[in-house]
């Protein structure tokens, strides 16, 4: 598989998944655009890409979504990839005073970013022929955690957003995914304000819950990502896969 000439968006850039994703798209020949709001992380995946277009930017910013797509045309001259990554969790009860505050938060982030993002690149896919590939969880299949109605609720959207999209895009020889990961050793919990103890509780948990007794590394989305994006997948749109070591099926 390549991507030579191929231009690729690739949101949530600065580490985890999404830093996997890009530098496995650079590797195999695409021009990247690395997005996130870390600068010093961003610099720190640029230097294991090859020449990528570095922007610093917030999601949840209109200005910045605009900028993100215009950028990445203007340097490149076209673009044939978009991959929605970038995104958040944080835990609240729906009885809880700040309830709605962290559903706007996630869904702005989550969501919003995402359609928006799709309706101001979908003219430049069109013309490219390219593919559209969405980071979801399989939270948005199944409640499998405590106070996380936002989250659930943001990547369940997301996935019927993929199938909504993929339908209507489909006339236009363009391409709509989603990668529906299990747990993955991101730095996820530790940006939602979890610290070391924490985290390692929590991902100790995830491991007994998946039916493989594993973890997945970024690098396994990444791989996962790259086969939806190339021609091999010629043949799927509006596809949900799940990457999760058998944590939607494990057993007692």
């Amino acid at each position: 598989m390549n991507f030579n000439d191929k231009v690729v968006i690739v949101t949530g850039s600065s580490s985890g998944i999404g830093a996997a994703i890009a530098i496995e798209f650079s590797a195999l020949g695409a021009n990247v655009c690395l997005v996130g709001r870390n600068q010093k992380k961003l610099d720190e995946v640029a230097k294991k890409c090859n020449n990528p277009l570095v922007l610093v930017a917030d999601v949840t910013q209109d200005k910045d979504i605009q900028r993100i797509v215009n950028e990445t045309v203007r340097y490149f001259g076209k673009l044939d990839i978009l991959v929605n990554n970038a995104g958040m969790g944080s835990s609240a009860s729906i009885k809880s005073e700040t309830a709605m505050a962290v559903f706007d938060k996630i869904m702005n982030t989550n969501l919003r970013s995402v359609v928006y993002l799709t309706h101001l690149a979908a003219p430049h896919i069109i013309k490219t022929k390219g593919n559209i590939i969405n980071i979801s969880s399989v939270l948005g299949l199944r409640v499998l955690m405590a106070d996380s109605f936002a989250y659930n609720t943001s990547k369940a959207g997301l996935d019927h957003f993929t199938r909504s999209v993929a339908a209507e895009l489909a006339s236009d020889g363009v391409r709509v995914n989603s990668v529906n990961p299990g747990p993955v050793f991101t730095d996820i919990l530790e940006n939602s304000g979890a610290n070391e103890a924490i985290q390692k509780a929590i991902f100790d948990k995830m491991k007994q819950g998946t039916a493989l007794n594993r973890i997945s590394e970024p690098s396994e989305i990444a791989d996962l990502v790259i086969f939806l994006a190339s021609d091999k997948a010629r043949a799927i749109t509006g596809s949900v896969y799940v990457s999760d070591n058998g944590y939607l099926i494990k057993t007692a």
